[in-house]
């Protein structure tokens, strides 16, 4: 039996053939490890981290859980932000001033390790 094996793209949504949203599904599922690193740290019940967040407590399960949500990535940088984090969102030209739609791209990067609560 043969196997074949593939690099990754390091987008793991791309390489699964999610072409069209593979950018802004990784940068969601980016956040929410953070969200998820941070609830985890502060002994908070569900109900009460959907208390603090104005959300609802089956959409922190769902985050908690990793499970894909229907929140946008402007909300999940909000939660951060109740959550105690600065968020900077960064605008420059694409790599070798490539102009061109669909060439520039997004990233999440985290700066140092999330505070507790």
């Amino acid at each position: 039996m043969t196997r074949d094996f593939h690099d990754s793209s390091g987008n793991v949504f791309a390489d699964l053939g999610f072409k069209e949203e593979s950018e802004q599904e990784l940068l969601k599922a980016q956040l929410i490890v953070q969200i998820y690193k941070l609830l985890s740290e502060s002994g908070l019940t569900q109900t009460e981290a959907a208390k603090r967040l104005g959300t609802t407590q089956p959409q922190v399960s769902a985050l908690m859980r990793c499970k894909p949500v229907s929140v946008s990535v402007g909300r999940l940088m909000e939660f951060l932000t109740i959550l105690g984090q600065d968020v900077e969102v960064t605008v420059k030209p694409a790599a070798h001033g490539n102009t061109e739609q669909g060439s520039g791209r997004l990233s999440v990067v985290v700066r140092s390790e999330p505070q507790t609560l």
